[in-house]
């Protein structure tokens, strides 16, 4: 019976994690926006050699968190428009940083067999974040306040999505 239970969550999350069916032709409308609610502090990350990062170093600078996975299809579809708002943001004071919990082997499998300039990293505590849908971004201006936060794909590169970014990075 306990095996159901786990077979059950772990169906459960999936259904929920790719909660649009698949496909990233679609926008979704933008799920939670928030001010202030989170810290640095709040999310433990690591390098894939397994580092920690302190991410008080990036305070004077946004960052944008991108939560995902290599088996989650709307995270893979949404990062060659991440790739593109990076390219058309790369003089500002933004921090792009990539986060999965997944074995470091598959996202070094991954990284290997796609071209993104991105940096990887482990996150350590994505159940603590109340993270339950993959992806999920979240940006942080440069104070380190939590000013965005979203579930679902995304097309980043659109004009109005990069005017989010840079109007949330001051």
């Amino acid at each position: 019976m306990n095996l159901l239970y786990k077979l059950s969550a772990v169906v459960l999350f999936f259904c929920i994690s790719c909660n649009n069916n698949g496909t990233a032709d679609q926008q979704q409308t933008p799920a939670v926006v928030t001010q202030g609610q989170s810290e640095f502090s709040k999310i433990k990350l690591t390098e894939l050699d397994g580092t920690p990062i302190d991410l008080t170093q990036y305070k004077g600078k946004a960052v944008f968190i991108n939560f995902w996975a290599t088996w989650c299809r709307p995270c893979v579809q949404e990062l060659p428009s991440i790739q593109q708002a990076m390219n058309k943001l790369n003089n500002k004071d933004i921090v792009f940083l990539f986060a999965s919990n997944e074995a470091t082997a598959e996202i070094e499998d991954f990284k290997k067999s796609n071209q993104y300039s991105f940096h990887y990293v482990k996150v350590e505590n994505i159940e603590y974040l109340n993270i339950t849908a993959l992806p999920t971004t979240y940006i942080f201006n440069s104070a380190g306040e939590l000013v965005f936060s979203e579930m679902g794909y995304k097309k980043w590169d659109d004009q109005t999505n990069i005017d989010l970014i840079t109007n949330l990075a001051k």
